[in-house]
């Protein structure tokens, strides 16, 4: 669902874009060992998806920057109502919230490739929204970024609401379509895609970002 004039915005708005991957950890993509698990099909995908795809960003000049969930203690976590209203419900997919990237636990770690010499890692996101409690402010405005290329998960949850965040703090907000996908249901990873491009940034194609840094970095000087 590409938005439209994505690539005239890309090309006017996105001039020195920093990439985001939002929680690509074990605690979300490894059936192994995830609390918070996406299914083994669509979480193997994803990153068959962003790995390569995070290579060409970095061979383009972009940094790349991770944030991972950590919590100290179940007790970060369950200060959230709503969470604590969902911990342990059957009927609920974060009904395994209290336990999930605990301090120590192996969901804390980026999915393989997922990663690189030179990435940023911030592991002080304990919120859906990746500003808050973090440093990512700093670390994308001493980097001069005006613009974020949003990845990871979930669509409907963490990507929506960082997304949000960075568009109220005026930086440009492209989600890369095949970057991001949901534990939860097709209908809300739409529904979440539709309501950025809606308000708060473009939804892009990663072929079409790809294009225009590529683009940029072979333009006269």
């Amino acid at each position: 669902m590409e938005s439209q004039n994505v690539r005239a915005s890309l090309e006017t708005l996105a001039l020195r874009p920093v990439v985001l991957t939002i929680d690509l950890h074990r605690g979300h993509l490894d059936p192994a060992v995830a609390t918070l698990p996406l299914s083994s099909d669509a979480s193997a995908a994803l990153v068959q998806r962003v790995v390569p795809l995070l290579d060409e960003y970095r061979a383009l000049g972009v940094p790349v920057v991770h944030l991972i969930t950590s919590y100290r203690d179940r007790e970060e976590i369950l200060s959230n109502p709503y969470w604590r209203f969902q911990a342990g419900r059957a009927d609920s997919a974060r009904r395994n919230i209290a336990e999930h990237n605990l301090d120590g636990m192996p969901g804390l770690e980026l999915m393989p490739g997922i990663g690189r010499e030179g990435d940023t890692v911030i592991m002080t996101k304990k919120r859906y929204d990746c500003f808050v409690g973090t440093d990512l402010d700093f670390v994308l405005r001493s980097a001069g970024s005006d613009s974020v290329l949003v990845t990871g998960v979930n669509t409907n949850s963490c990507v929506l609401a960082t997304s949000i965040a960075a568009s109220v703090r005026d930086f440009s907000v492209f989600v890369v379509e095949e970057g991001v996908d949901t534990m939860l249901s097709t209908e809300l990873h739409e529904a979440a895609l539709a309501i950025i491009d809606a308000s708060f940034g473009w939804v892009a194609s990663a072929a079409t970002t790809l294009d225009v840094l590529r683009a940029r970095s072979l333009a006269p000087v």
